[in-house]
């Protein structure tokens, strides 16, 4: 995420949470569940939560979803949706009780395995499902959920407006962070349980519809039209959109073969796209300092709304009406850091921004600026600055995630670049890059990467650097070729 530049001080999102999903029974009766291990006794009631210290309740235990299948209607006139989520998922535990997370929509329907499922609304969020058998720990299961209303939006002191907006245009879109997946339809929302997507959105003739991944076909019936889009790569919930309005859709190819999709919302074509022209110029650049690009689709969303930020929903950026290059550098470079690479914890937001942030000081870079005299420069500008300097970057505490990430964390990696060389900087980014590809990763682990990667002791850099507030050392802020 790139915020708009008064908002790059900002706070996290407010937090969803939720117990378990779906599934199909695995088998009929109470006696075949005794025969395959499980009975009402065994079985637990998975919890609520998925383990992160700062969001306690984001999320669910008990079975990790591999395919959100969404059929969707929308309509711009009424903002009604109407919704049947397919959600297939492997229990990790045995259970007789699950939750998914679903904020502001109703449930009509549950089946589980085919067979009706008891439900009921719990709280701000939950969706807490029984179905009529308990389900066998390593069993793959799915849920079929209907639902429907209008969609919430999320409003936030500090980060504004998130989750389903209506646009200026009078469609609708899906941004935000950490939130914005369960105002339109439930899932298990944490990063840690990534899955692949499919989405079928049907939305009156004149209207059109574009997501993440692929584009399927289209088609019309009755004044309506249904696009089609599929993610295959997993991705977390919060990187997932849709966005509906009357698009112009333009359509190509990056040298090596990988569909690009743009889509501009009436009124930003003209502005936007000699910037969104140079999106292969901009991945190619970032390949050659992250390793190939990691995703099956590119693009990007130009929406016609003045929200405070820009987000990299996956293999498609959304790009607020203020985005300009830099920020297409920054939401892509995202497409490694954060979207292939996901986080384990919010704590670790800074193996996205941080290093999301760095990659528009290496493209000024590329265009011939000398980073090390503008950081010298900066650096000696903001000494005094204890607001600059105060934010930690790693385990920040809740509600300060976006604090320093995107400022501060520029000069820490431009430090640690310093600190260990070129070679061994840019070789760790790629390594990091492969080795963690379509997984999630913590802030722990990057640091042991770069420590195993330099034959460094870097424990005193990172400590300064990362887990302290205040100006680290002058050893620490001006190391290598930074010292005079």
């Amino acid at each position: 995420m790139k915020a708009r530049p008064y908002l790059v001080a900002l706070v996290l999102l407010v937090l969803v949470a939720g117990l378990l999903v779906v599934f199909r029974t695995p088998g009929g009766d109470p006696a075949q569940q005794q025969r395959q291990g499980t009975s009402p006794r065994d079985a637990v009631e998975a919890g609520a939560g998925a383990g992160d210290a700062y969001y306690p309740t984001d999320g669910n235990s008990g079975y990790d979803v591999q395919l959100y299948d969404l059929a969707i209607t929308y309509d711009p006139g009424s903002k009604q949706l109407d919704g049947v989520a397919t959600v297939t998922a492997t229990a990790t535990a045995d259970l007789a009780r699950f939750n998914l997370d679903l904020e502001g929509l109703q449930v009509s329907a549950v089946q589980v395995g085919g067979q009706p499922a008891k439900f009921a609304q719990e709280g701000d969020h939950e969706l807490v499902i029984t179905p009529q058998a308990p389900i066998a720990k390593g069993r793959s299961f799915t849920a079929v959920v209907t639902y429907g209303g209008k969609p919430a939006t999320i409003d936030d002191a500090s980060l504004g407006r998130s989750g389903w907006q209506v646009s200026v245009t009078g469609g609708a879109f899906a941004a935000g962070q950490p939130h914005s997946a369960t105002t339109w339809f439930p899932a298990n929302d944490t990063p840690r349980d990534k899955a692949a997507l499919k989405i079928a959105a049907r939305v009156p003739d004149g209207w059109s519809v574009v997501s993440n991944g692929l584009e399927g076909g289209v088609t019309r019936e009755g004044g309506w039209s249904t696009f089609r889009w599929q993610e295959d790569t997993p991705l977390a919930t919060y990187l997932v959109t849709v966005a509906i309005d009357k698009w112009e859709i333009v359509r190509s190819q990056l040298p090596s073969g990988v569909p690009v999709v743009d889509a501009y919302a009436p009124g930003t074509s003209a502005g936007k796209k000699p910037i969104q022209a140079r999106l292969p110029e901009v991945l190619g650049f970032l390949e050659t300092k992250f390793g190939p690009y990691p995703q099956r689709a590119a693009g990007g969303i130009w929406i016609a709304d003045q929200i405070g930020f820009s987000l990299e929903t996956q293999t498609r950026p959304i790009y607020a009406a203020w985005a300009d290059l830099e920020t297409v550098v920054h939401e892509n470079a995202h497409q490694w850091f954060g979207d292939s690479v996901t986080l384990q914890n919010w704590a670790d937001i800074c193996l996205n921004e941080c290093l999301a942030s760095y990659s528009q000081w290496l493209w000024d870079e590329h265009q011939g600026e000398n980073l090390d005299d503008r950081y010298r420069r900066e650096v000696d500008e903001k000494r005094g600055s204890s607001r600059f300097w105060s934010p930690k970057l790693y385990d920040m505490g809740q509600g300060n995630e976006f604090r320093g990430v995107y400022d501060k964390g520029i000069f820490a990696l431009h430090a640690l670049r310093k600190q260990v060389g070129d070679e061994v900087f840019f070789t760790a980014l790629r390594s990091w890059t492969a080795q963690h590809r379509d997984g999630n990763a913590s802030w722990p682990q990057f640091e042991d990467h770069f420590a195993k990667a330099s034959g460094q002791q870097l424990d005193g850099f990172f400590t300064a650097w990362f887990h302290e507030s205040g100006i680290p050392a002058d050893q620490y802020l001006l190391p290598g070729a930074l010292r005079r």
